[in-house]
């Protein structure tokens, strides 16, 4: 079916797209022969900042790879029916999100050849181990999953039945590669913004926000642009599921801050100071993190009230704020929250470098790429169903 993407009557825009994703993809890739050839030093890590721009987008794609829960849980446990339409989209989304992942991965090891260690000598205590394994077996699953169902419907025959027991498994998994990836944070005792039981709990009810939030906007420029239509009970539950889910996000993040300030524990309360106030004249992300603020209590506002939550453009603004705002929290802001104040207090600001912004930005372009072409095959068979 790979040629649905490639057929003679798409439209020259959506050409021109995958040519300008692809220009930005080269850049990357400039980029990354630079790194390669220099090393980590055309980067803005340092002795304490040994996770930057590279792993925090990584820790917000899985957040947008586990999304696909949220439609295949009820679909295939629950027979919620409206959200048929809409199960392969959020599978292909966790596709190219679990690609940009790992691609993040390595290029933060600055010798990629480095990653086959964990697999030659695999450390089974290592949270990193855990993550290489749920991270692929994610990826593998709704590659076949959402392939075979498409064909199946391409086919204009039922899919297998063991697919619904695959799509089943990819619960857990979702789930795994979250909670393992919080493990790789919350098992570092040297670090106590991040030493938290609560982390993992709040990195998936973040991403259950995060994730459905996008699915929404796609859904809106898929009907937009190519005029598939997800149905409106579709879009109504799943903004109801943002609802609820960004709502325990921020009441877990002001968890946070009370615990630090209450209890007054000066190395959580250094942290988000620096988050948001800047600490010893650095101040880097505060002004994203008042961003984060505005745009927070803006889809609050917006999702809580009924009225606005069922009207498109609304709906689309909030989800577009709560998309954006994640991306600051754990896109940028969590990771060096957790490493610019070293155990003895002392604060070593860290600020990405052009060539880490230029990678990410191919990184990302790479999966749009993959994405793009994804849905153009989702959006050709569904038209020839018709």
């Amino acid at each position: 079916m790979i040629e649905k993407a490639f057929i003679k009557r798409a439209s020259k825009g959506y050409y021109m797209w995958l040519m300008f994703l692809l220009a930005l993809i080269g850049m990357g890739l400039y980029f990354y022969i630079m790194q390669l050839s220099q090393g980590l030093t055309v980067t803005g890590l340092n002795r304490d900042v040994t996770w930057g721009l590279y792993i925090a987008q990584f820790t917000f794609l899985v957040g947008v790879a586990a999304s696909a829960v949220m439609v295949v849980l009820p679909y295939y446990l629950h027979n919620v029916k409206e959200f048929g339409k809409i199960t392969v989209i959020g599978e292909f989304l966790a596709i190219a999100s679990v690609i940009m992942c790992l691609l993040f991965i390595i290029v933060d090891m600055g010798m990629p050849q480095r990653i086959f260690n964990m697999i030659l000598y695999p450390t089974l205590h290592s949270p990193m181990f855990w993550d290489m394994i749920v991270l692929n077996g994610y990826l593998l699953i709704n590659i076949v999953v959402g392939w075979t169902v498409l064909e199946s419907e391409y086919k204009r025959i039922s899919p297998p039945k063991w697919v619904k027991y695959l799509a089943i498994a990819s619960i857990p998994f979702a789930v795994a590669i979250h909670t393992v990836t919080a493990f790789l944070y919350a098992g570092i005792p040297g670090r106590e913004f991040w030493l938290s039981a609560s982390l993992a709990p709040k990195f998936l009810v973040g991403a259950f926000a995060t994730g459905p939030a996008l699915l929404i906007l796609i859904c809106f420029v898929l009907k937009k642009l190519t005029g598939f239509d997800a149905g409106k009970e579709a879009i109504k539950k799943l903004s109801i599921i943002v609802t609820y889910a960004f709502s325990i996000t921020i009441f877990m993040l002001l968890m946070d801050l009370f615990t630090a300030f209450y209890s007054q524990v000066p190395s959580k309360m250094y942290s988000l100071t620096y988050l948001y106030f800047g600490l010893d004249g650095y101040n880097f992300l505060v002004p994203f993190m008042w961003v984060f603020v505005a745009l927070s209590v803006l889809a609050l506002v917006l999702l809580l009230n009924p009225k606005t939550r069922s009207n498109d453009t609304m709906l689309m603004i909030a989800c577009a704020s709560v998309f954006v705002a994640m991306f600051i929290e754990k896109g940028l802001a969590f990771v060096p929250a957790g490493l610019v104040i070293n155990p003895f207090g002392g604060v070593t600001e860290y600020i990405p470098t052009m060539p880490e912004i230029a990678i990410s930005i191919g990184i990302w372009a790479i999966g749009l790429f993959v994405v793009s072409i994804l849905y153009k095959i989702v959006v050709t068979v569904k038209e020839e169903q018709v």
